[in-house]
This record gives structure tokens, sequence and C-alpha cells, in this order.
């Protein structure tokens, strides 16, 4: 005889509402850490010439418009009605991500143009190494237990941002230290090649919102969706 797997049952209306309590918190928080974070970004790469570090800048951009749709969304009495725009408009903030750092790290390759060291730059992208992570795991511990694809696909573009903090950090050390130009440059492609994939698995919806602590349910097959309210 073939067992059934069991669906999990969705978060009582109390916990449901801690649970999207949570989610507006820390958006609040990512949001205001992504403003200072981006400013900084945008200043420091236009002075060191840097594509990689403008890039980062946008992608901190990218990441207040991600975690706004994501705040929109929750602000609504059903934030369920809402979910697909969130997921589409962090899907776009993605690509176009993608094209501008492309174009600019293009340029300044074809240009000649080569990244000046950037302490300040350094420095940024550390403290983001540090503390994007635990913000992605909180979004996306929360997302899962809710069971919402937007709060989860935000979560993942916040730990894109600790990836992205690594190959920046990487690039401006090569850069400083041992005189190699072309690695921001190439930091900068690796950002966009992130924000694509990132984006492509946004615009369709895929990420994993399978309650923690319940198996997902089996290849091929899609969760189901808890009846509107």
């Amino acid at each position: 005889m073939s067992s059934v797997p069991v669906r999990p049952r969705p978060p009582e209306p109390s916990r449901r509402e801690t649970l999207e309590r949570r989610i507006r918190w820390v958006v609040a928080v990512t949001i205001g850490y992504n403003v200072v974070e981006a400013v900084v970004a945008l200043v420091a790469g236009r002075n060191a010439s840097s594509s990689a570090l403008i890039g980062f800048g946008f992608d901190s951009v990218v990441e207040v418009l991600s975690a706004a749709a994501v705040s929109w969304q929750f602000a609504a009495t059903d934030p369920e009605a809402r979910e697909k725009t969130a997921l589409r408009t962090i899907a776009v903030s993605f690509f176009a991500l993608a094209g501008f750092v492309t174009v600019d790290a293009a340029r300044s390759v074809l240009g000649g143009v080569s990244a000046t060291h950037s302490p300040a730059g350094i420095v940024l992208a550390a403290a983001s190494l540090a503390v994007m992570p635990a913000l992605s795991w909180f979004e996306r511990r929360t997302g899962h237990e809710l069971g919402s694809a937007s709060a989860v696909a935000d979560s993942a573009q916040t730990l894109m941002c600790s990836y992205l903090s690594a190959v920046l950090l990487a690039g401006l050390v090569l850069n400083s230290a041992l005189g190699w130009w072309w690695a921001d440059p190439l930091a900068a492609v690796v950002i966009a090649a992130f924000a694509v994939r990132e984006g492509i698995e946004a615009w369709r919806g895929d990420a994993c919102v399978t309650p923690l602590g319940h198996p997902a349910p089996p290849a091929g097959t899609m969760p189901e969706r808890r009846p509107r309210r």
C-alpha cells in the first residue's frame, strides 16, 4: 500500500500574524542597510573607476526595490493576492541590474579604464559579507514557515548580496595588492551572471516554499497553494 504524503497545514492565524510582522521587520532593516550600502558603493566606485563597486552599488538599489516589493505585498490584508506582482518586480530588478553591470564592465575593458585602490570599497564588501547572510537566513526561515514565495525570493536576493560581497572583495583586493586590473570587471561580470540566474527563478516563481521541518514535494510536482481567505 503506497503512502500519500501529508500536506503541512498553514500556520494558525496568530502565528501567521507573527510571521508577517517578522517579514516586515527584516525587510525594513534590509532596506535601511542597503540604502547606506548603495550610497557608499556608488560614490566609492565612481572615485575608483570600479565597475565592480558600481555594480555592487546598483545591486544594493535592486535589493531596496526587491525588499520594497515584499513590504508592499505584506502591507495588504491578503498578501498572497500581491505575491505574483512582487515576484515579477523582483525578477525585473534582477534583469536590469545584470544589463547595467555587463555594459559598464564592457565599457571599462574596451575603454582601458583601470580601477584604482578603494579602501572604502574593501571595508564595505567585508561588512556586507558579515551582515547579509544573517538577514537572508532570518527572512528565508520565516518565508518558508509562512509559505511565501516572494519572501523566499527576496531572501535569495539578500544572500546573493553576500556572495557578491565575496566576489567584490576578492576583485578589489587582487586589483589593489597585485595590480590585476582585469579582476574588477571580471567580478562585475560574475555579479551580472548571478543576477540573471536569480531573476529567472523569481520570474518563474521557482523559490521553494515548503515549510521547515517538512519534506519537499516529489520532483515534478507543484507545491499545493493555500486557499485564499
